[in-house]
Parts: C-alpha cells; structure tokens; sequence
C-alpha cells in the first residue's frame, strides 16, 4: 500500500508539473497577435529614428522630452512625443546609429512568430545583431566630439572605457579583431571566397583587354584561332595546361563543345581556346550553385519538428543533478598527508642489494650483463639482463636463496617481466613510504580521469598513481588474510568514488556482516546508499536480509534490461545519453539510471550461512549486470575453493590480493603464485585477466572518512536513500494449517515416542514405528503444525516443545475439549 501511494503522489507532482508548462506555451493566435505587434512596432521605431536625424532631433527636440506631461509643448518628431522619447531613449541615449538594427530585429521576431517559423534560426540572428549593435556602437564612438548622435552615449562610454586601458590604438585593433569575427561567422567569408573573387575579376578584366586589342568582326572564333596561333604556334600543350585551371573555375565551359562539334573537328588545337573565352560572357552559374546551398540549409530546419529536440532546445538536456543542484564535492582538504615529501632513496642500501644479488647469482654461475633498480614506495624492483644462455628457470628457482642472502621478507622474482626483455626482482625496502590517499586523490591521472567509475588504489613500484574503470572490470573481487589491509582497500576505493561521482550518479549497496567497517558511511545514506523498502538501515549487517537485497538486485536488474530493450539500447551509458537528450518519455516508465555498487565487506561468512542462496544470485549479478551498471565489489578472508568457487571466479576478472599464507591461497585467487610472498600492510597484487601489477594501496583513516561523510551528510539530500525493488520470495515452508481429522493413525503414538526421547527427527520414527520415509516426515509436518516439535534446523535435530507425557496428555485434551 505504501509503494502504491508512493507512485500516486508522484504522478500528481508529474501531472501538475505538466500542466504548468503547457500554461506558459503560447496558442497560435497569440503567437499571430505577439508577431503583428512586434513588426507594427519595429516600423514604428523605423519612422522614429528616421525623424530624430532629418529633423534634427537631437537638437531640437532634446528639451521637450523632460516635458512629455506638457501637452502643449510641441516637438518636431514624426511619431510625436512618444517617437521622441523612443529616439531620444535608444539612438542618443543607447546605441547611435547603430540602433536601426534594432527595427530589423524585432520585425524579424514579430514575422518569425506570425508566420511559426523555427525559433533555431532567430537565436542566431539576435546574438550577431546584437553583437554588430555593440562594435558599430563603439566605433562611431570616436566622433562622439563632432557628431554625438552617430555612436550614442553607451557607445561613447564603451569607447572610453576601452581607451582608458588599451588605448586608442588597442580599441582600433578589437573593433577590428571583433569585425573579422562577425565576417567569419555570419556572413561566411573565407580566404577561399575571396580568392575566387580576385580570380573571377582578374580573369573578366583579362577578356576585357582581350576584347579592346582584337577588332570586332562577325566570326570573332577565327579571329580568337588566328590570335592563339600568332602568339605561338609551337606551345599547343602548354595552353592545354593552363585551360585546366580555367576549365575549373567556370563549369559551364562545356557547352560550347556541345553547340560547335563541327568546329572542333576542324582544328583540334583551337579547341581549348574557344572554351576559355566563350563561358567568359556567360557567369551565372554560381548563382545557381550558391542558391542550391542556401536552401540546404533551410531543409536542415525540419529536423526540428522531432520532439525530442524541440524539447532540448528548449529546455536544454536532461540533467539528473538538478535535485541536488547546490551539492559541493568532498574536498582535497579533509584527507590528511601521512608522507612527508615523497620517497626518499637511499644508495647504500642500493649498492648494498646489488652487490648481494649479484653475488648470490655468481655462486651459482649466472653471469649478469646489466642490472637496474626502480624505487617504489615499499618496493624496490631490480631488473636484471642474464647473459646468454642462461635459463630464466635457472634464476626462478633460486628465489629462496636470494633471500636468505638479502635477509629480506617477500622477495619475488618475475621472470620474465612483460613487455621486457628482463627478469624482475621485488625487494621490500628497509624503510617503506607511507602512500597517502590525500596524495592519490590529488593527483592529475585521477583528476583528469575520463572514466565512468574511476578508482585511484595507490602508486605502483614506479611511483605512478594506480587509476582503474570500474566499469571496465566490471566486477571486483579482493582477498587476503585478517589484518592485510582489505577493509582500507574498500574504504579507498568508496573514496576515490564519493570524490569524483555525483549522488545522482551512483549510488552504494553496503552489505557488512562485521558490523563495524562499513557503519560511517550511514551518515550519507540519502545521497549515496540503496536499501530495501521498510528497512531502517541502509547498511545490512544481518545476513538473513542479504538474500532479499541481492535478489531485489536481480529483479532491478531484469527491470533494467527491460527498459533498455525499450529504448533499443545496448548498455547504460547509450541509455541515459538518450534519456539526457530527452529521447525517452518518462511517462513511459523511463527514467535515469544510476549506477548501483554492492559492495560485501566478508563474503566467506554470507557462504557459511546462506550457501547457494548466496552464491547463486551473486554469480548470476555477476553475468548479466554489467550492462546496466550494477558492479559488485567483494572481499573476504578466508581465500579458500569452497569460498571463491569456479562459479564465482569465472565472472570476477578483475582481482586484488593482499597477503596471503599459502601459494595454495594465492593460486585461487590470481591463478598464480606471488601474493604469498608480499609484506603486508596494504601491499597487494592487481590483475585483469592479464598481467600482474604490484601496487602499495593508499591508506586512509577511520577519522579521514568519517570527516568526508560528515561533509557530505551535512548538505541538503533526497528524501530518502534509493528505494530497491521490492522481493517478494516463494513460500518455501510447510502449509501448517492440517486439519486434525486428517492426522496419521499413528500420530498420538509417534508423538509419544519423539516426547520420550526429547528428539524430533524422521529417522527415530523410522526406526520405532518401522515405517518408511515418507510416512515418517509427514508424522514429523503434523507434529510441528501441532507444536509439538519445532522447526527444521538443517543437520540438527528438531526440538521438541513438550517436556514429558503428563504434558502431552494435556496438550490432548486441550485440542479435544
């Protein structure tokens, strides 16, 4: 009832948002009416400005429009008073001369009303009037000594103002930088257009001279032929060159060809000369052209008629923020910086790692051709170059060795690194940098980050800033044993989101059987967080309502898909720029889709308690999710196969591994050994389903997110958090309403025998009554619809609610009285 009422309410606000904007939408005949006024009063304008400079206005009449009360004051304006005072008001007191472009605008507007033509096209014309109304202004503002009346008073000032800082040199130069502009982008002028007219010219002024030289005779083609031949007879192929040129410039040189193909097949060397010089006289063929290209670009306007772009033009795209308009970012501020100004690199304990490395590496007969260290925050990584002919496997088996040389935890050789033609060897440093999230948020490959959901883990061995899509991935499984660093590892990548994505944007399921992780971001619940309907927290710290909250996730899921068939779509990001250009109608169900990130503190302990309830939902979020935006995040401790099963790791490529204590672990969770051998303390191994990057992941404090959401839960919020579909479950329990005529024969018998024994299972009826299985579990559904003996209780023994037979007997006669 609360949901339906829910959706009732919103429809009225819909309904009557609605009718409020078709209110303001103007009717056709006020459209006619608005339009007939705005031209009567453009050609008004015109007669009043037209008489301020023939009856000299601004002289004569200057005093008379103070007096505009008086009726006996006589002024000379065509218009009368009401003409003077408009003169007076936009020519001597605005714009000068230049206000005449104003009787063009509004005579325009009234007539692209009148006639409903697009509004498109108006915009246009009113910003580039509008601008040539400012940089004429300004430039009759030079004479404003000798003719006042030609710049206006704004024009005058605009002129001095400019004067005052850049001179009157600089404010020549603007006008001038500010006219090519106008010349540029209105009136479509190009180098290009003005070279074709200086050819044209040229070419008319040559045929000009041409004509003069040559005395006029009826058959001027013989006398074009014996002209060419007298200037050089010997040069055929060269004017055929040159009448290439020609050629392209009038495209009409072909019909002489068509009308006079006898006298081409006279002389073929006259030829090119009679299709210069004929089409010279014959230039409108650009008109025509020009004409095509204007009504092309008339018939772009019908696209207009589409609703979707009225409506953006209109109203401008859909923006999702606009509920949380006033919403400021977390910033750089709150985080704290731990590091105290980058790694410092200390050569001798560099030599000294050499030298050990080399040396170990000699004992055995391995030859080294170069060595190269790379200092990270934690890590430094050696890469070394073997001589040739010595074996990689050589090298990978004396991991071991190279440690007890360096007396060093968590060495780890890659051999071969990736990409390079060296053998990698990962040496914890003696005094590890702290990375800092302040330092990682701050950095530009985070800030400039183009992706849908970034995250910024920490730096690499090559200190450069760890940045992930978590779109991309599209799901996330982390690992690792108990004090790794996993829980910082989440809070750093609920960090990096809260950092760059708006409330509208995204939005958080938080499942945390801990209890204790994930409680601080329950001050953001109503910007952030999903949750169920009717439930008090946000946060789901009870492992029975994880069920629903994940099949709720599959329904929203299916109802995602269906409204992305609706709109013929593929993924979300192509949905909600449909729905941002306003393509899709609401009222049709469509609305914009956030992406939704689960996100589940310990797993191991969901599968311990629900089982295939939980895995099952999970693994089918994790196939089908990721085309609209719903990602899961999950991280758990206990690293083990009936944890991460095939079902779960299938559909997980991107994977993070903080320490564990077993190559066995570290195989489940990459596929490959190396998260036994790193050092703790947030240092962690990221792969994608390709290579494996080494990263030290950035700390973050309790107090520093409890200072981001304090920030973010002290602005203004949406109503509630985001409301999940609501899951309605199949009634999996037993239909507990028997009627007592239909018990068993045996069931005062049976029920004797379970009180007796102080044990409700099918197999002790089996056993005494020697009855077979199905009969024994149906005396076992009417014991507990009696309440006799309680509920199942999985491997367990039922309990039996009835102490002893006296109790029994009573309960019996109770039913019977």
């Amino acid at each position: 009832m609360a949901k339906t009422t829910k959706k009732e309410t919103s429809d009225k606000k819909n309904e009557s948002k609605a009718e409020t904007i078709k209110s303001w939408k103007l009717t056709k005949q006020q459209k006619f009416v608005l339009g007939c006024l705005l031209v009567l009063f453009s050609v008004a304008l015109l007669v009043a400005f037209i008489s301020f400079y023939v009856n000299g206005q601004w002289q004569s009449d200057q005093s008379s429009v103070s007096q505009l009360g008086d009726r006996t004051e006589i002024v000379e304006n065509w218009l009368g008073k009401f003409g003077a005072y408009l003169a007076d008001l936009i020519v001597y007191r605005g714009f000068g001369l230049a206000s005449f472009v104003l009787v063009r605008l509004f005579f325009l507007t009234g007539l692209f009303l009148a006639l409903e033509m697009s509004t498109k096209k108006l915009k246009s014309i009113w910003f580039w009037d509008l601008f040539a109304i400012i940089i004429v202004s300004v430039l009759f503002g030079f004479f404003a000594t000798s003719a006042p009346e030609l710049g206006g008073t704004i024009g005058y000032e605009l002129n001095l103002f400019l004067q005052d800082y850049i001179g009157k040199t600089g404010t020549l130069l603007t006008l001038l930088f500010g006219l090519i502009v106008y010349l540029i982008f209105k009136i479509k002028l190009s180098p290009e257009k003005i070279q074709s007219y200086f050819d044209s010219t040229k070419k008319e002024f040559k045929s000009e001279l041409n004509s003069i030289k040559t005395p006029q005779q009826p058959e001027s083609a013989y006398n074009l032929e014996e002209f060419a031949i007298e200037e050089d007879p010997e040069l055929d192929n060269i004017h055929l060159k040159s009448d290439v040129t020609q050629f392209e410039i009038n495209k009409e040189a072909l019909k002489p060809t068509i009308s006079n193909s006898s006298e081409i097949d006279l002389n073929p060397v006259v030829k090119p000369v009679q299709m210069d010089i004929k089409p010279a006289t014959v230039a409108p063929t650009t008109v025509h052209t020009e004409e095509f290209v204007i009504e092309k670009a008339e018939e772009e306007d019908i696209i207009e008629e589409n609703l979707a772009s009225r409506l953006v033009a209109d109203f401008g795209l859909f923006d999702p923020t606009l509920d949380l308009s006033n919403y400021k970012f977390p910033t750089i501020d709150l985080l704290k910086e731990y590091s105290t100004g980058g790694i410092t690199i200390n050569q001798e304990e560099l030599e000294e790692n050499k030298n050990k490395i080399v040396d170990t590496l000699r004992n055995y007969k391995i030859e080294i051709a170069q060595i190269k260290a790379t200092v990270g925050p934690s890590v430094t990584l050696y890469e070394i170059v073997p001589e040739a002919g010595i074996r990689i496997s050589k090298i990978k088996s004396l991991e071991d060795d190279i440690a007890l040389s360096l007396s060093a935890l968590g060495i780890r050789i890659i051999a071969p690194i990736p990409g390079k033609g060296t053998i990698g060897i990962e040496v914890p440093n003696k005094n590890p940098t702290m990375v800092s999230m302040k330092s990682v948020i701050g950095s530009a490959k985070f800030q400039e980050a183009e992706m849908e959901l970034p995250i910024a883990l920490g730096k690499t061995i090559s200190n450069e800033t760890f940045v992930v899509d978590l779109a991309k991935m599209p799901h996330l499984l982390m690992a690792g044993a108990t004090g790794q660093g996993k829980s910082v590892g989440l809070n750093a990548v609920l960090t990096s989101l809260l950092y760059k994505k708006h409330p509208a944007e995204v939005k958080f399921v938080l499942v945390d059987p801990k209890k204790v992780e994930l409680t601080l971001f329950n001050k953001i619940e109503r910007h952030y967080l999903a949750k169920l309907p009717d439930t008090d927290d946000a946060i789901i710290t009870d492992n029975a309502k994880v069920v629903n909250t994940l099949n709720s996730l599959c329904v929203e899921m299916d109802n995602r898909y269906s409204l992305l068939k609706d709109a013929m779509v593929r993924n979300i990001k192509e949905y909600n720029e449909k729905f941002r250009a306003r393509k899709l109608n609401p009222e049709a169900g469509h609305r914009f889709l956030p992406y939704i990130i689960l996100v589940v503190d310990e797993f191991a302990d969901l599968i311990m308690t629900a089982g295939k309830e939980v895995e099952i939902p999970i693994a089918r979020l994790a196939q089908l999710a990721r085309a609209i935006g719903i990602h899961l995040i999950i991280a758990t401790q206990r690293p083990s196969v009936n944890v991460i099963t095939g079902l779960i790791k299938a559909n997980f490529p991107a994977r993070i591994a903080f320490r564990v204590t077993s190559k066995i672990d570290s195989r489940t969770i990459l596929d490959t050994q190396g998260a036994d051998q790193l050092i703790g303390r947030g240092d962690l191994l990221y792969t994608n389903g390709n290579d494996v990057v080494r990263v030290q992941c950035a700390f973050i404090d309790t107090p520093e997110v409890e200072k981001i959401t304090e920030f973010i839960g002290s602005q203004k919020a949406y109503a509630t958090a985001y409301l999940l579909p609501e899951f309605v479950g199949e009634e999996t329990g037993i239909n507990l309403d028997m009627d007592i005529s239909d018990r068993d024969t045996l069931f005062r018998e049976a029920a004797e025998i379970i009180v007796n024994a102080q044990q409700g299972s099918a197999s002790l009826l089996q056993r005494k009554l020697k009855l077979g299985y199905n009969r024994a579990g149906r005396l076992i559904d009417q014991l507990e619809a009696a309440g006799i003996v309680g509920p199942f209780e999985g491997s367990k023994a039922r309990s039996v609610n009835i102490s002893d037979l006296s109790a029994l007997d009573q309960f019996f006669n109770n039913e019977q009285n």
